[in-house]
């Protein structure tokens, strides 16, 4: 069979079957990501039937999934509110580094691991994964509410800081000299702030090099935009999340509110593919030896998560449900993470390190989608309303 052929029934099965389990997911009340994992696992390596001819086909697709999903969250907010978000979540993004990083880097020491693979489980501790986040906020219909732009400038915090930290890593694990990873940084620097200072002074410039009343050349104009600047940013060693994070924010207007339309079905369509990808590219028989593990691993940092996001809402003034919401939102890790173990297995640093990561992202981009609607949950509101009378109590009575 010809190979084009068997990649158009790959792709064409593969989309069929998501579609059925996003109904499914729909029917029972939960976020299709778990399933669409669980469906690239099943095809992937490993599983009962490994697609092999399309794996190139959504590993593109995966990639323009998280630009999609990151740039139409920044069309949902002005380049002002951003900018004044990062100067009140500095100390957000200390506490997240700490309180997220050390419990990877000590577990690396537990492991019996040395220096360098203790500093690359950090990184993988650390970091939400920006593309699974931005789904459960829009599934969840939570992208107007007043927690989620703390939760935004702590995922872009991590994502500029990961603009510092490969370069690092690269200089620890594959020998690149102190100079080289200091002119690496330097220059991801200069192009985050290129781009923010583009995005904060020159952003209605930017819109008008479009025509929000014709979809067709908007569509094409803005994700030609976004997908250029995300390339050049990833080029630089910053996320092209982040490029695309910022494209949107700089756009505004009509311009922004039509892109948004025309945008959201090809967003719908790749982000469903990222996580599809995710499973695919999964070895499915090196997970059982470190599930227990990566599971210990998970609730330790998936709690040091929640505690993050608590805290910095509430540094942010918003009630508690926010906080909840917020920690709970940002659980899941994703495609950073996999990306250090890569770095740091590919170098000869620790050959378990991949498939915990692995089994270590799994678990909470399973888990976290589950653990995010918990606060939409009745018996979880009533907890809530019963602490806060009870405090408000203890107030008066003193």
């Amino acid at each position: 069979m010809h190979e084009n052929t068997l990649i158009l029934i790959e792709v064409g099965a593969l989309l069929l079957g998501m579609s059925l389990l996003g109904r499914l997911a729909l029917r029972i009340g939960i976020s299709p990501i778990p399933l669409y994992l669980i469906a690239g696992l099943a095809f992937g390596n490993g599983g009962l039937l490994a697609l092999e001819a399309s794996t190139e086909f959504f590993e593109i697709g995966a990639d323009i999934g998280v630009i999609l999903l990151l740039a139409l969250l920044g069309l949902e907010y002005t380049a002002s509110e951003l900018f004044t978000n990062l100067k009140h979540s500095r100390m957000a993004g200390l506490l997240d580094a700490a309180l997220n990083a050390l419990p990877g880097a000590i577990f690396a020491f537990l492991m019996g691991w040395g220096p360098a693979a203790a500093i690359a489980l950090a990184g993988i501790t650390w970091v939400s994964s920006s593309g699974v986040i931005a789904k459960v906020l829009r599934d969840l219909g939570r992208l107007a509410n007043r927690e989620t732009p703390v939760i935004l400038a702590i995922l872009v915090i991590e994502d500029l800081a990961m603009a510092f930290y490969l370069p690092v890593l690269s200089a620890l694990v594959i020998g690149v000299s102190l100079l080289q990873g200091a002119v690496t940084v330097a220059i991801a620097v200069a192009v985050v702030s290129l781009i923010l200072f583009v995005a904060l002074r020159h952003g209605h410039i930017v819109s008008r090099i479009f025509t929000p009343d014709h979809a067709e050349p908007l569509l094409l104009g803005v994700l030609g935009l976004t997908m250029l600047v995300a390339g050049l940013s990833a080029q630089v060693n910053v996320s092209a999340a982040v490029g695309a994070f910022l494209v949107g924010i700089a756009l505004s207007g009509r311009v922004a509110h039509n892109a948004s339309q025309v945008l959201t079905p090809l967003r719908d369509l790749f982000a469903a593919v990222f996580f599809v990808f995710f499973g695919l590219v999964t070895d499915a028989t090196k997970l059982p030896a470190v599930i227990l593990p990566a599971l210990i691993l998970a609730v330790v940092t998936m709690a040091t998560k929640v505690l993050t996001g608590y805290l910095a809402a509430k540094r942010a003034g918003i009630a508690e449900p926010g906080r909840w919401r917020a920690g709970l939102a940002l659980t899941p890790r994703g495609e950073f993470s996999i990306v250090i173990a890569g770095l740091a297995v590919s170098a000869g640093i620790e050959p378990q390190l991949a498939p915990l990561a692995t089994a270590y992202v799994l678990i909470t981009v399973i888990v976290g989608p589950f653990l995010a609607r918990i606060p939409d949950t009745t018996w979880f509101k009533v907890a809530t309303r019963a602490r806060a009378a009870a405090a408000q109590r203890s107030l008066g009575e003193a």
